[in-house]
């Protein structure tokens, strides 16, 4: 029997944020209730004889759920075929989430929650377009701790705009008072498309330096780290054995179904993707046509990029016996040249068998990843 992740996509916010470029939406709550019985029917075309591994459900805001659309989709979680020990992972924003609905992520089987906070400070939340308060937060947090969750992470970002690096020190320091079982720590990308980027174009968004940037960043590793917590990839942090098992699937290249508007999937070396439009998805599966669009078989090449693209994300980096095994080829015939110039350049470094970024190579790791698209 195979094993793959799921993915589950809840595409409603209650209002979207001005950095994010997620297919994700404020003010359609009105299809909500197709949407979920469409993301049902979906989910019951997945093969009995397919495991889940684990399971994340992303947004938008899944939290935003209405009950009743919680637990009509409950009940098509619950008719997988689920791996007993699986991590099942739902997305939280502050605000948008209350008791009841904390019993009903439970009933389904949610043992792992991922809490948006951003930053510690009001006057940043509001700036970014976040709708909820700090006291929102610790409210959301100390609520899943007394309903016995024993794995929370906690997603903050840097970078800001007119963020100071003060500032982000004590987002640091005051979420790690609370004690929370796995970080991610982001720093802000201007998206084209985004309210941010309309105002980075017309300069109206003050951002700190890039040299700023890096000190946030590095700081961020060290702190951590001090603090307990393994930088386990390059965004993420966490407590011994609390690694996201979900996402570790796509950095280690391995398989996963998407489900819902805009969800992606790689199933097999075979890629594709949803509509984004809502309209457009449910429509698709009550007529009962085919939703994968863009159906991509990966290359052999395409394969090789995607296996170091990702893998060099993970601060242990790539096994090369792995990728040798993998794709029956010396990776020295591959990436010879590459992995020769990054490593005397000190951005990467090989020990014990595998090759992963080096501190200084975290720093610019975009640029050294992208010098491994074939």
């Amino acid at each position: 029997m195979k094993k793959v992740a799921l993915y589950i996509h809840i595409p409603f916010c209650k209002q979207k944020c001005l950095y994010c470029d997620f297919p994700s939406y404020g003010g359609m709550d009105n299809l909500m209730d197709e949407y979920t019985r469409a993301l049902v029917k979906e989910i019951g075309t997945i093969p009995k004889d397919v495991i889940i591994g684990s399971i994340f459900i992303g947004g938008g805001t899944p939290s935003y759920l209405k009950i009743e659309n919680l637990k009509i989709l409950k009940k098509g979680i619950l008719g997988l075929n689920r791996d007993k020990d699986m991590e099942f992972t739902v997305e939280v924003n502050p605000g948008t989430i209350d008791e009841e609905k904390i019993k009903e992520f439970k009933d389904m089987g949610v043992n792992r929650v991922s809490i948006g906070l951003q930053a510690w400070q009001q006057d940043l939340l509001k700036k970014i377009g976040r709708i909820h308060s700090l006291e929102e937060f610790l409210k959301t947090y100390n609520m899943f701790r007394s309903q016995g969750f024993n794995n929370i992470n906690v997603d903050v970002m840097f970078g800001l705009p007119n963020q100071t690096k003060e500032q982000w020190v004590e987002t640091l320091e005051k979420v790690v008072e609370l004690n929370p079982e796995h970080l991610s720590c982001y720093s802000l990308i201007i998206e084209e498309g985004t309210p941010f980027y309309n105002l980075y174009k017309e300069g109206k968004l003050t951002l700190p330096s890039e040299e700023v940037e890096r000190e946030m960043y590095s700081y961020c590793i060290k702190f951590l780290e001090e603090k307990g917590y393994n930088h386990y990839e390059i965004s993420n942090f966490t407590k011994p054995t609390k690694e996201c098992q979900h996402n570790l699937v796509y950095w280690n290249l391995e398989d996963y179904i998407g489900c819902g508007a805009g969800a992606h999937s790689y199933i097999n070396g075979l890629r594709y993707r949803h509509a984004e439009d809502l309209s457009e998805y449910i429509k698709a599966l009550k007529d009962g046509k085919n939703i994968n669009l863009d159906m991509h078989e990966n290359l052999l090449k395409d394969e090789m990029e995607e296996f170091m693209f990702m893998g060099l994300r993970k601060r242990e980096g790539i096994s090369i016996r792995k990728f040798e095994d993998r794709f029956n080829i010396d990776i020295n015939k591959v990436y010879g040249e590459i992995l020769k110039k990054y490593l005397q350049l000190g951005l990467l470094v090989e020990k014990n068998g595998y090759i992963s970024l080096s501190i200084k190579g975290l720093e610019v790791s975009n640029g050294v990843m992208c010098e491994f698209i074939l």
